[in-house]
């Protein structure tokens, strides 16, 4: 196999000046913090969560409504969570993937393509009119295969897409290498329309501008401690305040929420990157990767990767760590053996960039679900999203307008999508949650390394219509 667990001799050396901390992060650039909530409020909507769900449904609100008073918390600062700790990949889907969505929702999938491009120019449409300094790139998506079954996979996905008129090409030879350099790539899928890349903390915090343009009221360092409905109003309770509110929105993401049928329908994973130095022209030419396309492999267990504006790459992902309980926060962030991993694996893919060093190492939970599709929750004045799946740079905006539709009582197109009247079955409770996991990725792997056989497991899994993945 290309990817193995075996450290390579050195990747201490490697990683012997990383700093620990998101690459995003590390920004001069980066906004002062917003005081905490300290007093006794009123509200017509409360946003919980300031990730990139949060601050589209705070800004989606005052747009369709601008007398609306709007005020969202953080328990942090805006973009310190998985807004300003993932790859920067933009997405159209809304399903995490096309194949995804039209296995489980073929009479709807079509419509669901079209919501998700619009969706796609509406923020690329946002981050022109208000000139936010995002480095927004629409360079398209590379999914590479490095086996056969992975090669049969892409090739299908291909087919689909064109099937609906999506402009995807199946790249080999010459037109591969001119793309990128990866001695055991055979072939890959070139998604051109359908993907942009982003930096996204400066997307977030280009959203965070916008929101107090707009009027919303935000106060980071505010953690939402517990909420209660009295006489149809929330009451919400935060260390130094209560706030009252008509409707409240949740947008917790992979971070604990208050309503229990979102929490059984959410696994928090950690999702671990990378960030090399600067490559100089001969190292890029080496490693022919002219565009500034995103890639991402093919497997169960996949990498991917980009170009950042300065020059690095960013390489994440391949596994997808549960923490037992729904383990979340600070000591999850750093994973010592998932760097060395990383580090080992990136010289596998790109020998010819053996030596070169890393200068960032950083973890972020991502919120996964059994359909790997967000969905919908509403009870009363509350609503929630969750279930990203690690697209979630996209679709929160979509997911936002919708979450707004069910808390205004609104009947429109989107809300009456089976995708968001639908729910996904929830994971079992511990200890039987961490024992699936564990089961399922050892699965998952030997279904790489034996030409994409299911054991009987996964097919289990498969018939239960449950899967995970990041």
């Amino acid at each position: 196999m290309l990817f193995t667990d075996v450290p390579s001799p050195n990747v201490t050396r490697l990683l012997a000046d990383v700093a620990y901390t998101p690459f995003w992060l590390d920004d001069p650039d980066a906004p002062a913090p917003l005081p905490g909530l300290a007093n006794d409020t009123r509200t017509d909507l409360l946003v919980v969560g300031g990730g990139f769900t949060g601050l589209w449904t705070a800004l989606l609100a005052k747009q369709r409504n601008p007398e609306r008073d709007v005020l969202l918390i953080d328990a942090g600062r805006i973009a310190h969570a998985g807004s300003g700790r993932n790859g920067g990949f933009v997405h159209a889907s809304l399903t995490h993937g096309l194949a995804n969505g039209a296995a489980r929702y073929p009479q709807e999938i079509a419509e669901i393509i079209r919501l998700g491009n619009a969706n796609l120019d509406a923020i690329r449409a946002f981050v022109h009119t208000n000139n936010i300094d995002c480095d927004w790139r629409d360079s398209g998506e590379l999914e590479y295969a490095i086996t056969e079954h992975e090669a049969r996979d892409v090739q299908d996905h291909v087919w689909t897409a064109q099937r609906f008129g999506e402009d995807q090409r199946w790249l080999t030879g010459e037109e591969l290498r001119e793309r990128i350099n990866a001695p055991h790539v055979i072939g890959a899928n070139f998604e051109a329309r359908s993907v942009s890349m982003v930096n996204p903390a400066r997307l977030a915090w280009g959203l965070r501008a916008a929101c107090i343009a707009a009027g919303v009221h935000i106060h980071e360092d505010t953690a939402l401690q517990d909420i209660d409905v009295r006489n149809g109003r929330a009451v919400a309770h935060t260390p130094h305040a209560t706030i009252t509110a008509q409707r409240v929105a949740l947008c917790t993401n992979a971070f604990r929420s208050p309503l229990p049928q979102v929490r059984r329908r959410v696994l928090p994973v950690y999702d671990y990157q990378l960030a090399t130095e600067p490559l100089s022209a001969d190292q890029w030419r080496a490693v022919g990767w002219n565009g500034f396309e995103g890639i991402k492999g093919a497997g169960n267990q996949f990498h991917y990767a980009r170009r950042t504006a300065d020059g690095r790459i960013l390489w994440g992902g391949y596994d997808a760590v549960y923490h037992r309980g729904n383990g979340v926060g600070p000591r999850f962030e750093r994973d010592d053996a998932m760097f060395a991993k990383l580090a080992t694996h990136f010289g596998a893919m790109f020998p010819q960039l053996a030596d070169v060093r890393f200068t960032h190492a950083w973890g972020g939970a991502i919120d996964t679900c059994s359909r790997f599709i967000p969905f919908w929750v509403q009870r009363g004045p509350l609503a929630a999203v969750a279930g990203f799946t690690g697209l979630g740079v996209g679709s929160s905006r979509f997911a936002a307008g919708v979450l707004l539709d069910l808390l205004d009582g609104r009947d429109s197109a989107t809300s009456r999508l089976e995708m968001v009247r639908t729910l996904p079955l929830p994971f079992p409770p511990e200890p039987a949650r961490s024992a699936v996991v564990a089961m399922t990725r050892r699965s998952l792997a030997k279904a790489d390394a034996r030409g994409g056989r299911r054991d009987l497991w996964l097919r289990l899994l498969d018939r239960l219509d449950l899967g995970f993945d990041s």
